[in-house]
């Protein structure tokens, strides 16, 4: 089925972006100026679990959040490359800050199919919308008049204690026949509570707790069958085409950029170590000297540059792919989707290989308690082991998918 776009009957309700003139270009220098202060700040998140209510501030009030956030209503709405170069440079300075804002703020792309109605609900009168997502039905509701009835704990929502909203997954009881067993629901920050559970040897500073719900009422226009139908964008999204994209390759790279950022900070890092540590022995030499330590600096180099190139190049295939279905009504097909998914996977490989040598050569130093070089390796190898990141099912599916046959799993 082609997408289809709504008819906005009632006219698009324009919010004015903070800045109007921001540039791609100064959104990306202000991360990249940020980068110390992040640094700085690693310790205290992970220590606490979260990220600082001034840490989230300074995010909002770069303008990061709104990065990708359709224009009319309040964002800036910057492609896919520059998502990219955002959450890389933020993750470069703390992967666990570009986690929280990469996931929070990618989620506009699933509002962008809830209705009209539920748009307008949750980007209110600044635009200013937050909201962590947890696909999985940990939940259930109970079909009433006007919408549902939902009680539930959901697990692994990031960055719920800085939520404007929510986007929860449950299933519904007694659907009527034909109709969808599980709904996608926009909840609001005061529906649910936080219980912390959240507690990990890598990735611990992104407060990725649970949220617990009990007989919240949500309106029906605030649901969505889920998995989701065909895109169903209204007609004010016609000049946005990030969002006429395909789902899985934007997921995967909203948490691809925070482990090739993380990847170059572990360089940085890496490098700065060279210069700090003083020649072993009578004889020793500088580590900047020593062919061993240049070796495994060029590869890593080699590595880390490869998987941004990659990435960057695969956001913009996405973005070309984008640009034809919200020209031809088109969608991007199952294969190339998988296709531009498997190298965004690649990236992640090739980072945390580089990330791997760095920690494996560096010294015992890494290893100590607080040590950012070994805090770094800690939350890559969390992150490479999360169930989106499986590249062998991927690759499998791409196959089945390549060779006219039906996929399997998840994946």
């Amino acid at each position: 089925m082609t997408p289809q776009l709504l008819a906005d009957t009632e006219g698009p309700s324009w919010i004015t972006p903070p800045e109007p003139a921001l540039t791609p270009r100064e959104m990306v220098f202000r991360a990249d100026a940020m980068r110390p202060e992040l640094r700085a700040r690693q310790a205290e998140a992970e220590a606490s679990g979260n990220i600082s209510a001034e840490t989230n501030q300074m995010l909002i009030d770069a303008g990061f959040y709104r990065v990708i956030q359709p224009r009319m209503f309040g964002g800036y709405g910057f492609d896919l490359p520059t998502y990219v170069r955002l959450i890389t440079a933020v993750a470069r300075g703390c992967p666990e800050t570009a986690w929280v804002l990469s996931l929070v703020l990618g989620h506009v792309h699933q509002l962008a199919s809830f209705s009209i109605d539920a748009q307008r609900d949750a980007y209110g009168q600044t635009g200013d919308f937050r909201a962590p997502e947890v696909a999985a039905p940990q939940g259930h509701g109970v079909e009433v008049a006007g919408g549902y009835r939902v009680s539930g704990a959901w697990d692994y929502a990031s960055g719920c204690s800085h939520a404007t909203h929510i986007l929860l997954t449950f299933t519904v009881d007694k659907p009527q026949p034909g109709a969808p067993c599980m709904r996608m629901g926009l909840f609001n920050s005061a529906d649910f509570t936080i219980v912390r559970n959240w507690d990990v040897i890598g990735m611990q500073g992104t407060g990725s707790d649970r949220v617990v719900m009990t007989n919240i009422w949500v309106p029906t226009h605030r649901t969505k069958p889920y998995p989701p139908e065909p895109m169903v964008l209204a007609e004010l999204y016609r000049d946005h085409p990030l969002f006429h994209g395909p789902a899985r390759p934007f997921i995967i790279t909203e948490s691809a950029a925070v482990v090739v950022g993380a990847a170059q900070g572990a360089l940085d890092l890496y490098e700065e170590s060279f210069h700090a540590r003083k020649p072993a022995g009578p004889a020793g030499g500088s580590r900047t000297d020593l062919a061993e330590y240049q070796l495994n600096f060029g590869r890593c180099r080699a590595l880390v540059d490869t998987a941004r190139a990659s990435i960057l190049h695969t956001a913009e295939r996405y973005m070309a792919a984008a640009r034809r279905t919200c020209e031809t009504g088109v969608p991007c097909s199952d294969e190339e989707a998988r296709r531009m998914t498997l190298v965004i996977l690649q990236s992640i490989q090739l980072a945390n290989d580089a990330v791997d040598i760095i920690f494996r050569t560096v010294g015992t130093s890494a290893a100590k308690k607080g040590a950012m070089l070994g805090r770094c390796w800690r939350n890559v190898g969390v992150l490479r082991g999360h169930l989106a990141h499986q590249s062998d099912s991927a690759a499998i599916n791409y196959g089945r998918a390549h060779f006219g046959q039906p996929t399997i799993g998840i994946s």
